[in-house]
């Protein structure tokens, strides 16, 4: 492990401009974090990114395309369906509410501020007289892994709007994206950009191009044996486990700060077509 921090620590100061400029425009940014990737990993094509490790290792994709051919959150994407007809949420969304994922997160004008598809679902599920969802696990990434699920294929489609709040929102996002944190000061581009391809602890350290594109996903140790909802979360779930793996406090799920993280996060796979919900180690 001594030599793992070592070695991020390396890799953070040599790597640490290649990804992302500190002062560039969000077009910009999405072309440097692309080209810093295809370096990285030569041979691998924009859309494979999408699919995570396995883009990256033969042997885990193949354990793993025989997962998804009978995929473990089958139950829990049935469950997710009947939820959603249950609370109604087709009435609050465009298209009713299907194949419209790949515009999450949104920059809201009205409010100034960042807008995702729990929140939206859950602004829904109150006016339609039911009771507040819970963010993180439970019904909640349920309804959103079904309505990934009717996005498949289309390419992810975040959009900042050229204004000073948008701006400021988008950029948030990308320092904490890029900030130190936890008793190991660690940033979320340590392990996701310069060590993505490595082993940590036994786990493959993922690339975050095309990170954001199977959200929500199904754990096996989310799970717990458990059927139905229990294997899914999103991604804001993910960054609290990810704080807490570096010796973090997480952040409140829903938060300014996360909201940010997923608005910058997400824009960097701009172009990925969605393939959630989807199993992750």
């Amino acid at each position: 492990m001594k030599k793992f921090l070592i070695a991020i620590s390396a890799l953070t100061v040599l790597g640490g401009l290649a990804a992302v400029p500190a002062h560039a425009s969000p077009q910009d940014d999405l072309k440097n974090f692309r080209a810093y990737f295809f370096k990285k990993f030569p041979g691998v094509k924009l859309q494979d990114f999408g699919n995570g490790i396995y883009a990256i290792d033969a042997t885990r994709r193949f354990e793993w395309e025989e997962m998804e051919e009978f995929p473990a959150y089958e139950e829990g994407l049935e469950k997710g369906e009947a939820l959603f007809k249950k609370y109604g949420l087709a009435k609050c969304f465009k298209n009713g509410g299907k194949g419209i994922k790949q515009n999450y997160p949104y920059f809201d004008s009205k409010s100034g501020k960042i807008r995702t598809p729990e929140q939206d679902i859950n602004a829904c599920v109150v006016k339609n007289g039911h009771k507040k969802l819970k963010w993180k696990k439970g019904d909640m990434p349920a309804i959103g892994a079904y309505m990934a699920y009717t996005s498949r294929g289309k390419k992810q489609n975040v959009v900042i709007p050229n204004n000073k709040a948008a701006l400021a929102a988008y950029n948030r996002g990308k320092v904490n994206f890029y900030a130190k944190r936890g008793q190991l000061n660690f940033a979320c581009a340590d392990c996701h950009v310069y060590n993505s391809g490595m082993m940590a602890r036994g786990n493959l350290l993922s690339p975050a191009l095309g990170h954001t594109s199977h959200f929500p996903v199904w754990r096996r140790k989310w799970a717990k044996g458990k059927g139905g909802t229990a294997g899914f979360g999103t991604i804001q779930r993910r960054y609290g486990g990810c704080n807490k793996q570096v010796r973090a406090k997480p952040l409140k799920a829903q938060s300014a700060e996360y909201n940010a993280l997923e608005y910058f996060h997400t824009f960097m796979s701009n172009g990925i077509k969605l393939n959630g919900p989807a199993i992750r180690q």
